[in-house]
């Protein structure tokens, strides 16, 4: 297992390595293009019509504006024309081939004009251009990070090593030189290391964070043991069945990654308006440059309006207008105790109908509580005997029992029942605490039974009120379980939930979320243990209650940093306002647009009305302070 182990290990790291240098990259080339940009701006039309103020010319100072253009265009430029090469390929025209139409042609127009003794008109708005989308993407890259993590956090739940025991003695060896067949000693608190069967010894073993199972599951010889759960008190002998790739284990791992492969790209708004925009700037630039060719204007005129037309459709503020929302909306988040993994996640939660909930830790507690007791006898009597239990429903009965500050019995030979329960004398009486069938603990004295005990997991009280918030705002609540069908039914009709799905298997829970999904329905799923990875990356929105295990937390789009439900409900308010301010900043920055771009065709030209491409670029800078300040309302509301 241990070399498949460290090869997720190295896909991760160097994943998680590769994404920050992408973004450190970006940064870095929106400085060198920012400091270009200045000297450029002295020399362009903008500075002198606007501002009065002009370089100073000398012999060849065009050809250092060339070679300052080239630099932006060919070095920071770079990432734009590579990527709308990726788009033109997969046939999704987006943001990036906007970009790089736009910076192409206001380069090939200054390229021109500077080599026919002009001063390149253009290299300003390419510069600026270049520069401001730099920094939208790089806001962009540091709001969304970091996929390939929750395979790295499986990963590390299988120890190291196993202590494996070889005629009368235990030796260490690393993971990868376990052998099916081999005998391992667990000893108490420790991880197991492989898939297998007990053979000797008995203990409790939490599984909990594979299965989602919260009582400690009883182990003796002949169950099995599951890879990566953690031993009790006891010290069991496990006998090696799977290692490597057929462990539960690397099936959860596989499930994730399936998982995560299969979310398809989803299409950010402004991707999509820039793919309108896009097929608007091609269509309205060819036939703005066949029409000053047909009026006989010349190569250049038709030219310069062409450039113009791409220019103007390249909109600044549409790369600023999602991305500072997404920031601010991000940081909103953080201060509400939402961590967002994922930007998407937040942008598509408003579109959610089904909320499903995997019970254990995230509905319930997670720990055990008395539900009732026939009598306070039977209470104090069972109390006694658990005095010294390490087992989570001994501990339970004892905590009641002093909570009703009930008398408790001094004991002798104490014994525990394998799988059964324990027994002691009390008080020269001999009882019994355990179970006899069902799920009940019952109390046997001197061999009759004198009462029973309902223990459960306790819900916890403010899921009542997220789930009565959630209702309200009309979306359908369902709960996910391994428990029984009357657990299950008691707890949805506590809570006030109309489907439940119970006795589903770790590995059936991303299934039921699809089941959900094939009936037309966009699901959040709610849940906390790493067997809730593989249904958190399948739903359409994976929200991870905090305390819950590291790997859930990185197969969810947003994490709930506090253990409470009720701030489940402000992620769909969030997602709400989020979008809206959207929406009011794409329309802010392609409305713009929409006006400027049959001026810079010159539609007006014969009232001698015609937006130059510099002073376009005025126009463009409005728009964006527009998009920014819009974007920073969104930080008064309240979610």
């Amino acid at each position: 297992m241990h070399n498949d182990h460290s090869h997720h290990h190295k896909q991760a790291e160097t994943h998680d390595k590769h994404a920050g240098h992408h973004t450190a990259d970006f940064l870095k080339k929106f400085w060198i293009s920012f400091v270009i940009t200045i000297p450029i701006f002295f020399y362009s039309e903008m500075a002198m019509e606007v501002f009065g103020i002009r370089g100073p010319e000398f012999a060849g100072s065009h050809y250092i504006l060339l070679l300052l253009g080239s630099v932006v265009y060919f070095y920071c430029g770079l990432v734009f024309l590579r990527s709308a090469y990726g788009e033109l390929k997969a046939r999704l025209p987006g943001m990036m081939t906007l970009i790089a139409i736009a910076v192409t042609a206001a380069y090939a127009y200054s390229v021109f004009s500077i080599l026919s003794g002009g001063m390149g008109d253009l290299m300003f708005e390419l510069a600026s251009l270049i520069t401001i989308m730099l920094l939208g993407h790089w806001i962009e890259m540091k709001s969304v990070q970091g996929a390939q993590g929750a395979l790295q956090e499986l990963s590390k739940l299988l120890p190291d090593t196993a202590e494996v025991i070889r005629g009368d003695k235990t030796e260490t060896v690393p993971l990868s030189e376990l052998k099916v067949g081999d005998i391992v000693l667990i000893k108490p608190g420790s991880k197991i290391p492989a898939d297998g069967e007990v053979i000797d010894g008995q203990s409790n073993v939490n599984e909990s964070i594979l299965t989602g199972e919260s009582k400690p599951v009883y182990k003796n010889i002949g169950n099995g043991a599951i890879a990566g759960s953690i031993n009790g008190e006891g010290s069991l002998k496990v006998q090696v069945t799977t290692i490597g790739e057929k462990t539960f284990l690397a099936g959860v791992m596989r499930l994730v990654a399936d998982a995560e492969a299969s979310k398809s790209r989803l299409q950010i708004l402004s991707d999509r308006a820039a793919y309108y925009l896009t097929i608007v700037a091609i269509v309205g630039g060819g036939i703005t440059f066949v029409a000053w060719l047909l009026a006989s204007a010349g190569i250049i005129t038709a030219t310069e309006r062409l450039v113009a037309v791409l220019v103007i459709t390249c909109p600044h503020a549409l790369g600023l207008a999602v991305p500072l929302v997404a920031a601010i909306s991000t940081s909103m988040a953080a201060r509400n105790g939402l961590l967002v993994r994922e930007r998407i996640a937040l942008e598509g939660a408003r579109k959610i109908d089904t909320v499903l909930f995997d019970k254990t830790g995230t509905l319930t507690k997670g720990a055990f509580g008395v539900v009732s007791a026939t009598s306070d006898d039977a209470l104090a009597l069972a109390a006694a005997v658990e005095t010294h239990s390490e087992h989570p429903i001994g501990k339970a009965i004892l905590k009641e029992a002093r909570l009703r500050n009930l008398h408790i019995g001094e004991i002798q030979d104490f014994k525990t029942i394998a799988g059964k329960g324990a027994e002691a004398n009390v008080d020269g009486a001999a009882i019994f605490v355990g179970h006899r069938g069902g799920s009940d603990i019952v109390v046997l004295k001197n061999g009759k039974q004198i009462g029973a005990i309902e223990v459960a997991d306790a819900v916890r009280p403010e899921a009542k009120e997220a789930v009565a918030k959630l209702k309200a705002a009309g979306l359908s609540i369902s709960m996910i379980t391994g428990d029984s069908e009357e657990v299950a039914r008691e707890v949805a009709h506590e809570l006030g939930i109309d489907e439940y799905f119970a006795r589903v298997l770790p590995g059936e829970k991303s299934e039921k979320v699809r089941l959900l999904q094939s009936k037309g329905r966009r699901v959040a799923f709610v849940g906390d243990g790493v067997n809730d990875a593989p249904a958190l990356t399948q739903a359409d929105l994976g929200i991870a209650i905090g305390a819950g295990t590291n790997v859930a937390i990185e197969s969810a789009g947003i994490i709930l940093v506090k253990n409470d439900p009720r701030d489940i409900p402000k992620i769909f308010n969030l997602s709400r306002l989020t979008y809206n301010k959207m929406i009011q900043n794409l329309f802010w920055a392609t409305g713009y647009n929409i006006a400027a771009i049959p001026l810079a065709a010159g539609a007006l030209a014969y009232k001698g009305i015609i937006l130059e491409p510099w002073l376009a670029a005025v126009f463009m800078s409005a728009s964006t302070v527009i998009v920014a300040i819009n974007a920073v309302f969104l930080k008064n509301k309240q979610i």
